[in-house]
């Protein structure tokens, strides 16, 4: 019985190696970027990926503020822009992912 679950535990881990090592090719070497976007991964790698954090985090901050003042002050307008400040912290925290995922896998 000891055999068997052995035996099965290192297929599991075979099986995991091997994939990894598929997902690391390219499946479709004939389709390959253009220059804009590899212009434009080359110079997103260059930027630290603390900075879309720091950038999400500022949004939320002035998005936060820009509420209470708005809210204690009774003006609808601050009241819009924090909205409108908050929405902004989705796509800095996917900017933040698609910088990290050039860093790792880079391009064609």
């Amino acid at each position: 019985m000891k055999g068997r679950i052995g035996k099965k535990v290192e297929i599991v881990f075979v099986l995991k190696i091997k994939t990894n090592e598929v997902m690391a090719t390219n499946f479709n070497p004939e389709h390959k970027e253009g220059p804009v976007a590899k212009l434009i991964e080359e110079q997103t790698a260059k930027l630290p990926s603390d900075l879309f954090l720091w950038t999400a985090i500022g949004a939320i901050a002035v998005s936060a503020v820009t509420q209470i003042i708005g809210s204690t002050k009774k003006n609808k307008n601050l009241e819009h822009r924090s909205l409108f400040f908050g929405q902004w912290v989705a796509p800095f925290l996917l900017l933040g992912i698609y910088n990290k995922l050039v860093k790792l896998e880079g391009h064609d």
